[in-house]
């Protein structure tokens, strides 16, 4: 195996110690990164668009915040007539974890994809999500925002009956929200894929090409 020199227990700490120096250069620059984001101008969604809710119900665009002011959805790659569940999309919800200490800050997470309800609940009860999954099947909510049918993840501010659209992202974007990404990324092999610069001769696969459903590993 190719591997980084094997040094004293100093020397690593040194090393350790620089590479350090730049991790906070890192943390500094996406903090800036972020105060920018939070000066974003908005967008106003006039349409109160008609989505149905995890339990079959009617639900505003104002409902999707469940009393709160932020929401942030992610937009689960699930089209009308198509039964085939993304892994992507699978393994990103996977990572999602307990929301209390998210609402805490009156924020609200859901998922959300084009898909009719009943064909969104066939993969829901599949791998036991409980996260609120949203239908926006029927309305234009996609259409107006440019969301085409891909993944993304979305972020709308509310102020009383108010609704903006503050942020989005998609791709890369949302792999600082995956909690095996992130900790893939500070192993040695890193997330093992060919794009990654990875010392010659270390595992690699195509990119993504090893995400499986949880249930077929």
């Amino acid at each position: 195996m190719n591997r980084p020199p094997v040094v004293s227990a100093a020397e690593w700490q040194a090393a350790r110690d620089t590479l350090l120096v730049k991790e906070k250069e890192l943390t500094h620059a996406l903090d800036a990164l972020a105060a920018e984001r939070r000066r974003l101008p908005m967008v106003r969604l006039d349409d109160d668009y008609p989505f149905t809710a995890p339990d079959g119900g009617d639900a505003s665009l104002t409902d999707l915040f469940d009393g709160r002011r932020q929401l942030v959805i992610y937009h689960f790659m699930l089209s009308p007539g198509h039964d085939e569940v993304c892994g992507g999309c699978a393994s990103f919800t996977d990572n999602l974890a307990d929301q209390s200490h998210l609402n805490a800050r009156d924020t609200t997470l859901i998922l959300m994809s084009p898909a009719p309800r009943n064909e969104i609940d066939v993969v829901r009860r599949r791998f036991g999500w409980t996260v609120p999954w949203y239908s926006a099947h029927g309305n234009d909510f996609y259409a107006d925002l440019g969301l085409g049918g891909g993944f993304g993840l979305s972020v709308l501010l509310r102020d009383g009956d108010e609704v903006f659209r503050t942020y989005f992202t998609t791709a890369r974007g949302v792999d600082r929200l995956r909690m095996d990404f992130n900790l893939l990324d500070l192993t040695p092999y890193g997330r093992q894929e060919e794009w990654e610069d990875s010392p010659p001769g270390w595992p690699q696969d195509p990119t993504m090409a090893w995400i499986r459903l949880r249930d077929e590993y």
